[in-house]
């Protein structure tokens, strides 16, 4: 078992540094513990290390789909039980899967924490899969993509944009998948994926809060370290090729009534500092009525009901996105002509000092507000840990932070 114990790294940050101790078990489960007294409170989370990217071919949804299958029950936890078991023991809890990874976590008051490490091994170890559940979060799962994609307007659009992006790479397909796949899957199928995705060797498990450590090490290795490792997973690094000229792309949907504009490009890795420039571009764009795309845009020129601009961050590449509705009479193109012409001017010219040092200024409160909330701080140590394959930048967010300049800013933009 190796074990990581960590103090404030030297005096580079601008906040107290979290300490937390990261450990493995013999089968591999990765451990972090982050003591926290503040309030009576401790999250339990596991993040596995399975996503969309990793549904089987012609099997697209199968990982967002054991985000709803293993709540059905385990051998010791009857269907229909988890989410009483929780409520009746003053828990909240929930999951959420992204092209990635799965996420569980749970928050309970922090005499309940053995509860919740129980609860957890049962899902990793004896979570039943059966026909009856399977057919029953189907049907759950089909009245999800109907409301939140199907009938929604603009819910067609990330996995449109996703489909030209990445013609060859996993990322090409959403998170909820499709229908036809699911319904023609067979338990066997769904019994498969569990035994090769749900093992301790490919989780990380996160106990934050208020508790006292070596009674918790002692409750993990209790309820986890018997579980058996899986066999190691051999992913397939898949490299897209450069995109040399620009798609111009349509999709018509009748939910929609006013159109939209889409400018897409495909990014860097959420391990790249590429990223994390773009996440201040976002900002700078469409963060706020006082942001470039809104000012003119929206307030002065009026030729948008509404723009924005996100980056969205993933393992393997990014997607960064610009949109906009236009007004009434408005040409799509005069709109995209107004964008590129603002794009162009951050390309010949870096932000302001004022921009930047209020940019700056946002996002270190938004730090500092993160390490204030538990259910945040275990999810950004999970996906430090196994996603960044570095759980150090908890603490050294601040560092990169101030290591981010106006003329990278500048350069970025230029690149994509």
């Amino acid at each position: 078992m190796r074990t990581l114990d960590t103090s404030p790294l030297g005096g580079a940050l601008q906040n107290t540094p979290l300490r937390f101790t990261l450990y493995t078990l013999e089968n591999g489960l990765d451990v972090i513990l982050y003591p926290d007294h503040t309030i009576p409170a401790v999250v339990t989370s596991i993040m596995y290390h399975v996503g969309s990217k990793d549904d089987p071919e012609n099997r697209k949804g199968f990982a967002h789909f054991f985000e709803h299958l293993l709540f059905e029950g385990t051998q010791n936890i009857a269907r229909g039980e988890w989410f009483k078991l929780v409520s009746a023991n003053g828990g909240t809890n929930n999951a959420n899967t992204n092209d990635d990874r799965t996420y569980y976590y749970e928050m309970f008051p922090s005499h309940q924490l053995e509860l919740a490490l129980w609860m957890e091994s049962e899902r990793l170890r004896h979570a039943i899969i059966n026909q009856i559940g399977v057919d029953t979060q189907k049907e759950v799962v089909k009245e999800e993509k109907k409301m939140r994609y199907d009938n929604r307007p603009y819910g067609q659009l990330l996995a449109q944009v996703k489909k030209h992006l990445f013609p060859t790479h996993p990322y090409q397909n959403t998170t909820i998948g499709e229908i036809k796949d699911i319904e023609a899957s067979t338990l066997t199928e769904f019994q498969n994926f569990y035994t090769r995705y749900y093992t301790p060797n490919n989780a990380v498990l996160v106990v934050a809060g208020h508790f006292e450590t070596e009674q918790t090490k002692n409750w993990i290795l209790k309820y986890f370290g018997s579980i058996a490792s899986g066999s190691k997973i051999e992913r397939q690094k898949i490299i897209e090729d450069p995109i040399k000229n620009t798609l111009f792309a349509e999709y018509q949907d009748e939910n929609i009534q006013i159109p939209m504009l889409v400018l897409a490009y495909r990014t860097a890795s959420m391990k790249e500092k590429d990223s994390r420039v773009l996440d201040f571009i976002s900002s700078y764009f469409s963060d706020g009525q006082s942001s470039k795309l809104y000012k003119k845009l929206v307030d002065k020129k009026k030729m948008a009901l509404q723009v924005g601009a996100f980056n969205l961050s993933l393992e393997d590449y990014g997607l960064y996105i610009i949109y906009a509705l236009p007004m009434n009479g408005i040409d799509l193109n005069d709109l995209k002509k107004e964008i590129d012409e603002e794009i162009q001017q951050l390309q010949k010219n870096p932000i302001s000092d004022h921009d930047f040092l209020k940019l700056k200024n946002k996002y270190q409160n938004h730090l500092i507000d993160n390490k204030a909330n538990l259910e945040t701080i275990a999810h950004d140590l999970a996906t430090f840990h196994l996603l960044y394959k570095n759980i150090h930048l908890i603490n050294t967010e601040f560092d990169l932070l101030d290591n981010i300049n106006q003329q990278e800013i500048q350069l970025i933009n230029s690149s994509c």
